[in-house]
């Protein structure tokens, strides 16, 4: 059983800072790549950023340049430093894992979400 577990959102004022991690459990043998999204209340969750086994990074053109998505050494870890933040961040982020290879599957899993919110 596969399982991620985010921690370190909460409530920053618009131009502050937080930091997301996102810890993947289980008997993992590999991980393609591992992301977070957001999702806001009436909008559909989106792609924040991204990052493969190989190092490459995929981010949302609204965060570039503010967010920062990167892994611990035991790369089954995933931060998502995020600085100068906006309201229009505001949004539950979720963590995925994409590709995960165990001892008996390869699926995609996800995160409960961690709720951040941006006040102006």
């Amino acid at each position: 059983q596969v399982q991620l577990v985010e921690s370190g959102g909460g409530l920053v004022q618009a131009g502050g800072s937080l930091r997301l991690s996102c810890a993947a459990s289980g008997s993992i043998f590999r991980i393609n790549a591992m992301g977070w999204y957001r999702q806001a209340p009436g909008k559909q969750r989106e792609l924040v950023a991204a990052l493969t086994r190989g190092g490459s990074t995929n981010y949302l053109d609204s965060v570039k340049g503010r967010f920062t998505i990167s892994r611990a050494s035991a790369k089954n870890t995933v931060y998502l430093q995020m600085n100068s933040l906006k309201p229009e961040d505001t949004a539950v982020y979720y963590c995925n894992a994409n590709g995960v290879l165990t001892t008996t599957q390869t699926g995609d899993y996800w995160g409960r979400g961690t709720q951040v919110t941006v006040s102006s």
